[in-house]
């Protein structure tokens, strides 16, 4: 108990050094808690994944589309439970900068392949019935003051022209991380656009999403679905709609592995700062201490001391930088919330938050302590003064 009053009052002997200290590990911990969770967000789409969802595309890439025709035969394979399709298709709302995502799809089939997009039934009903008719996401709405029954426009860039839509339906995730900044509309409406406009374009998927009863069942009928169009003149690539959600992330992979290199850097940082105040802490020190071996404390009591006030400062900080986190936090996401679903920070990020903190207390007290309790008590006697 005497040595804890002791390190209080170390602590406040050198108030702007340890204030300074303090804010350089607070910044320390909240840079570390938002690059953590950036890089979290990034593969958010392969955590809201199902196990139960698999997605067909053209084997050569996405790029390339997949005749419509495939649909019946993908619904023949055993295990398949459901099937639907759609085309990405990249519409820009008055210019580049409102860029949100859009979709072409097969309405009935997509929506019950996909729970999480809870939409009210009279407005799913009003979808379906309407060819020109679109739904989207809540905080899309939100984000331009749209309503159900507007007339909104889409300029086409892989469809070029002016695509007029009526806004039938405003659907809201399931959880907190759904998507809810995208446009869903009929596939139907395209493709008989395209058939009139482009009809080489016409009767065209870019990818098929297929419901299936167990997880387990996953890999037979992928390779079932393959084996079909193997050696045809679009052949297809089967996989687990993880590993398609992966795929897309595997393309910035290496800045995500930069941010994760520059968050532990940071760590690094403040372990020498850190180390560096208590290193001079501990030299000012010295004829102090030798003045408690004098007095029969033993190296554990100057350990104590030393490690405590390590600890203690490490710890002032990290408690400040994770209590900042929450705020930064709810403004990145108001900043970012055009291009990141969510920004919550997890309790994972957290937890490292402490054990890094722990960590670089404990070991910025390590060379501070085994001098003070190695040097002889007549040496340190000759610091005082």
């Amino acid at each position: 108990m005497y040595i804890l009053k002791i390190v209080f009052r170390n602590i406040l002997r050198h108030r702007l050094r340890t204030g300074l200290t303090v804010l350089g590990i607070t910044i320390a911990i909240l840079a570390f808690g938002l690059l953590r969770t950036v890089v979290g967000l990034w593969h958010i789409g392969v955590e809201r994944s199902l196990a139960t969802r698999l997605v067909t595309r053209n084997a050569i890439s996405l790029v390339f589309s997949l005749p419509i025709s495939y649909y019946d035969r993908i619904r023949q394979v055993p295990g398949v439970k459901s099937v639907s399709y759609g085309n990405w298709f990249g519409g820009i709302y008055i210019d580049e900068k409102y860029f949100f995502a859009n979709e072409a799809i097969q309405p009935q089939s997509f929506l019950e392949l996909y729970p999480e997009f809870v939409l009210p039934e009279d407005q799913k009903q009003a979808f379906i019935r309407d060819r020109k008719g679109c739904i989207v996401g809540s905080r899309l709405a939100a984000r331009y003051g749209w309503k159900v029954g507007d007339q909104l426009t889409l300029k086409g860039t892989i469809f070029p022209g002016q695509w007029e839509f009526v806004l039938r339906g405003i659907f809201k995730g399931a959880e907190k991380n759904t998507e809810e900044r995208i446009l869903f509309f009929q596939w139907d409406y395209l493709n008989e656009t395209l058939k009139k406009t482009v009809p080489r374009r016409a009767d065209q998927a870019g990818f098929y999403v297929i419901g299936i009863s167990r997880p387990e069942m996953a890999a037979q009928v992928s390779q079932d679905v393959d084996r079909i169009f193997k050696n045809s003149l679009a052949e297809t690539l089967t996989e687990t709609e993880k590993a398609f959600q992966l795929g897309f992330a595997s393309m910035t992979e290496a800045i995500m592995v930069a941010i994760q290199i520059v968050s532990y850097v940071v760590i690094v940082i403040i372990l020498a700062v850190v180390a560096n105040t208590m290193a001079m802490t501990a030299r000012e020190r010295i004829g102090e201490y030798a003045i408690f071996k004098t007095m029969g404390f033993k190296g554990r009591h100057i350990a104590g001391m030393i490690f405590g006030e390590s600890l203690l400062i490490c710890i002032i900080g990290c408690i400040c930088g994770i209590l900042l986190t929450f705020p930064v936090g709810r403004l990145f996401g108001d900043l970012l919330g055009d291009y990141l679903p969510s920004f919550e920070i997890k309790p994972s990020t957290i937890y490292l938050d402490i054990v890094f903190a722990l960590l670089v207390g404990a070991i910025a007290g390590i060379f501070p302590t085994l001098r003070a309790i190695r040097i002889r008590i007549a040496d340190g006697l000759r610091r005082i003064g």
